[in-house]
C-alpha cells in the first residue's frame, strides 16, 4: 500500500504530447495536475548484476516482465525523472539496513502470555532472530525457491518464520487458520513446502491429516506449546538448531538473492477453482511499502500499529510487515478474539498512530457505539448530537480544501472526540483506513462526524496491496483514493460515460501466478498493465470510483448488465436493521435479494446466534413485532417484519436507472453471515459463489 516510482508504458503514438495521450486513450499518471506527466520512454530499467553473487540487493539478469516459474525473475522499470525514486532492495536488505541505523528501537510486542508477560524485540534482536531461524530452515532442508508455509494468528513467531523463509531463499507462504485440511494442502503442495509452521495443537492436526500427500515437506514446526508428536519440532528445537549453525550457509544464500525475484506467494480467495498463488517480489512489497508510508506521511522510529488482521491475506502483510519494517515501526499483537470483541482493549494498550480495519471491523464499532448512544439521557444525546455536526461540518470543509477549525469545532473536540478516541484507544491515532471492501457511506459520515475521516485504500493481492490511498489531505466521500504518486492506472475500454476496466501499473505489479502462465497473461498485459476485473471512473481531481465488477456484473435473461453492490448498498441504507444484502438475477427475468437481520454473536467462535440483536428488537418492537429471533420471524412470517423490509426495497427501488435495476422479491436467511458459517471470508468479503450454492433452493423459490 505505499508511493514511489513506477512503469509507464502509456501507448501514445508519436504525433501526440504526452498529457493528452494520456488523458485521452483513459490514462490517469497519478499526479497532480501541476506535476509533469512522464511519458512513454521515461523510465529505465535497474542495471543487471554480472555475477549474480552481489546479493541480496542486487538486480538479477532477466529479459522478461512476468513469469510463472518458482525461480523466474522479472525486469524492474524505474521512473528516471521521480527526484525520490525508490531504489531496488531486498527484504533481507531492509531489514540489515534498519537494524542497523535503529538498533534498539521496538519492533514487535507480543501479547501476553500464560504468565500475564509480554515479550519485545528491538529491531536488533527482530533481525537477529530471523537469521537464526533462517540457518535452521536451511538445516532442516529449505530450499531455494520451495516455500515455508506459516498457519497460525499473529504474533511474533509469524513474522520471524515469514521474514526467516525469505532470508534462506525459500517462499513465505501464509495460510488462512480457517482453512480445510484439503485447502491445507493446495497451498503446501502447489508452493513445494519444505516446512510447515503451526501455531497449536488443533491447527498441526490439519497438517498431519495431509502430511503423506505432501512430497516435499521435511519439517512440521509448532510455535505455541510443547507439541506431543515425537517428529513435531517446537520453536525452542529450531531457535537452537539455528545457533548451533555458523552463518556460511545463510551468507551464501544471501549472496544469491536478488530483488527482482519471488520472495513471498499470496493465494487467492478462489472463487473458481483452486486459489491461485501471487507471485510477489521483493521489489514488489518494498516499493508498495514505501508509497503508503510516503502517501500517509508515517515518520521513521515514531509509528505505532496493531496486528489483528489476517496475514495470510496480503494487506495485513505489506502493512503489519513491510510498512512497519519500512518505517521502524512498532507493532503491537492483538490476541485471537480480536475480531470477536477484544480488540479495543489491545488498542488502549498500544495506541496505535495507524489504524487499518476491514469494513466489518468499522461497522462493529459503529454498532457498539450506536448501542451506547441509545443508553444516553437527554442531554448527553444532545450534547454528541451538537458536536457530531461540528465534526462533519469541519471534515466536510476540509475535504473540499478548507481547513478551518471554528470555535464550536475546537469545543467539540475537547469535550467529546477526544474522550470517544481515547476510549477506542486512537487518541493517538493520524490516519484511519479501510481496505478490503467497500464501507457504506452512512458509516464514513458517523465517523467523520466524530473526528475519525477513514480513508480508503484500493489494490489487490496481485498489486502488493495497494494502489489507491487516501491521505488526511486527499480524500473524497465514495472514492477510494487518488492513485499513489508514482504508480499508473488506466481505464480499459471506457464507455461513453468514462467507466471502464481499472487497469493499474508499477513496480507493485506482481510477478506472476505461479506455474499457471495462461492465467498471468489474462491478468498481466504484454505492456505490464494488471487488469483488476474491476469497473470505475476517475474525476477531474484523479480520485478514482470503483463501480462495480466485471465478473458480478448480473447479466440478466434480458441482457441487461447490473452492477450488484451499488443497489445492495441503497437497501442496506434504507433499513439499519439489515446486516447483509446479496442481489441475484444471473440469466433470470427479474431481480430478487436475499437479506440477513442483525443478530446477537458467539463471543466465543464468532458464529451469528438466533437471537435478534438489542437494536433489532428495539426495532422490532417500535413496529408492532413480537418476535425475538430470526426462528420466529421466519415460522410466523412476522409481517410487520415483513412489511418494513417490503417498503425499504420499494423506497431502494425509487433510485432505480431502469426497471430492470427494481428488486421484485426477497428472502430473510435462517442467520447472519459469517466467517464459521462460510458466507464471510477470513477477511469478512462475502463470498457470493457460496451462498449462491447453500441457499440455491430458496433462490429457486423467489422464481417459480
Amino acid at each position: 500500500m505505499k508511493p514511489q516510482d513506477a512503469p509507464r508504458d502509456h501507448g501514445d503514438s508519436d504525433n501526440m504530447t504526452s498529457e493528452q495521450s494520456l488523458l485521452g486513450n483513459g490514462y490517469i499518471n497519478g499526479f497532480s495536475r501541476d506535476d509533469k506527466v512522464v511519458s512513454k520512454t521515461d523510465f529505465q530499467y535497474a542495471t543487471a548484476s554480472e555475477t549474480g553473487l552481489d546479493g541480496p540487493n542486487q538486480i538479477l539478469q532477466t529479459d522478461v516482465d512476468a513469469t510463472s516459474k518458482a525461480e523466474g525473475r522479472v525486469r524492474i522499470k524505474i521512473n528516471s525523472e521521480d527526484v525520490d525514486k525508490f531504489q531496488p532492495m531486498s527484504v533481507p536488505g531492509l531489514l540489515m539496513k534498519i537494524a542497523k541505523q535503529c538498533p534498539n528501537q521496538i519492533a514487535l510486542v507480543s501479547r501476553a502470555g500464560v504468565d500475564g508477560r509480554k515479550t519485545t524485540y528491538t529491531y536488533r534482536q527482530y533481525e537477529t532472530e530471523v537469521r537464526v531461524v533462517a540457518k535452521a530452515f536451511i538445516k532442516l532442508g529449505l530450499k531455494r525457491h520451495h516455500s515455508v508455509c506459516i498457519l497460525g494468528f499473529n504474533c511474533p513467531q509469524w513474522f520471524i518464520s515469514d521474514l526467516a523463509a525469505i532470508y534462506a531463499g525459500g517462499f513465505a507462504v501464509g495460510i488462512y487458520t480457517t482453512n480445510s485440511p484439503e485447502a491445507c494442502q493446495h497451498c503446501a503442495d502447489s508452493s513445494r513446502a519444505n516446512i510447515i509452521v503451526v501455531e497449536d495443537a488443533k491447527q498441526l492436526e490439519k497438517i498431519l491429516q495431509i502430511k503423506k500427500n505432501l512430497p516435499h515437506l521435511k519439517a512440521i514446526i509448532q510455535f505455541e506449546g510443547i507439541p506431543k508428536e515425537k517428529d513435531v519440532l517446537s520453536w525452542a528445537d529450531v531457535l537452537d538448531i539455528g545457533r548451533a549453525e555458523s552463518d556460511d550457509r545463510l551468507d551464501s544464500v544471501l549472496r544469491s538473492i536478488g530483488a527482482n525475484e519471488c520472495c513471498t506467494l499470496v493465494y487467492t480467495s478462489g472463487t473458481v477453482g483452486h486459489p491461485k498463488a501471487v507471485m510477489l517480489s521483493h521489489d514488489n512489497l518494498l516499493h508498495d511499502s514505501a508509497c503508503i508510508v510516503k502517501t500517509i506521511h508515517l515518520k521513521d522510529e515514531c509509528e505505532v500499529v496493531v496486528s489483528f488482521l489476517p496475514l495470510s491475506h496480503v494487506a495485513a502483510q505489506v502493512v503489519d510487515i513491510f510498512m512497519c519494517m519500512t518505517a521502524a515501526a512498532t507493532v503491537y499483537f492483538a490476541d485471537k478474539n480480536a475480531l470477536k470483541g477484544s480488540l479495543v482493549k489491545t488498542l488502549t494498550e498500544a495506541r496505535p498512530t495507524a489504524f487499518l480495519g476491514v469494513p466489518r471491523v468499522w461497522e462493529k464499532i459503529y454498532e457498539k457505539m450506536q448501542d451506547v448512544a441509545r443508553s444516553n439521557g437527554p442531554i448527553k444525546t444532545w450534547i454528541a448530537n451538537w458536536a457530531k455536526a461540528q465534526g462533519l461540518y469541519y471534515n466536510m470543509n476540509k475535504m473540499n480544501g478548507v481547513d478551518y477549525k471554528h470555535w464550536g469545532y475546537l469545543i467539540a473536540k475537547w469535550l467529546v472526540f477526544n474522550k470517544v478516541k481515547s476510549t477506542l484507544g486512537l487518541d493517538r491515532c493520524k490516519i484511519f483506513v479501510t481496505a478490503a471492501a467497500p464501507l457504506s457511506t452512512e458509516i464514513k459520515r458517523y465517523f467523520m462526524s466524530l473526528d475519525i475521516p477513514i480513508m480508503e485504500a484500493y489494490g489487490m493481492s496481485e498489486c502488493s496491496g495497494a494502489h489507491t490511498l487516501s491521505s488526511n489531505e486527499r480524500y473524497r466521500l465514495g472514492s477510494v483514493g487518488p492513485v499513489m504518486k508514482g504508480l499508473g492506472t488506466k481505464l480499459d475500454n471506457p464507455d461513453d460515460t468514462g467507466e471502464g476496466e481499472i487497469c493499474m501499473g508499477g513496480r507493485h505489479v506482481f510477478m506472476g501466478y505461479l506455474d499457471v502462465p495462461d492465467k498471468t497473461k489474462e491478468t498481466k498485459d504484454d505492456n505490464g498493465w494488471l487488469h483488476s476485473g474491476d469497473l470505475g471512473r476517475i474525476d477531474v481531481d484523479g480520485f478514482l470510483y470503483v463501480t462495480g465488477r466485471i465478473k458480478e456484473l448480473i447479466i440478466t435473461a434480458g441482457g441487461e448488465n447490473i452492477p450488484p453492490v451499488q443497489i445492495e448498498h441503497t437497501l442496506l441504507s434504507e433499513l439499519k436493521v439489515l446486516s447483509n444484502a446479496v442481489l441475484i438475477g444471473d440469466m433470470k427475468k427479474y431481480l430478487t435479494v436475499l437479506v440477513t437481520l442483525k443478530t446477537e454473536m458467539d463471543s466465543e467462535t464468532g458464529a451469528p446466534l438466533d437471537t435478534l440483536a438489542s437494536e433489532t428488537k428495539e426495532w422490532a418492537r417500535s413496529i408492532g413485532s413480537k418476535s425475538e429471533t430470526v426462528t420466529d420471524v421466519l415460522r410466523t412470517q412476522d409481517p410487520c417484519i415483513y412489511k418494513e423490509i417490503e417498503d425499504a426495497i420499494q423506497r431502494a427501488n425509487t433510485h432505480a436507472i431502469s426497471n430492470a435495476q427494481r428488486m421484485q422479491k426477497f428472502r430473510i436467511l435462517p442467520h447472519d453471515f459469517s466467517v464459521p458459517t462460510g458466507e464471510l471470508g477470513p477477511t469478512l468479503k462475502v463470498r457470493r459463489n457460496v451462498i449462491y450454492k447453500v441457499y440455491a433452493d430458496l433462490i429457486e423459490d423467489m422464481y417459480k
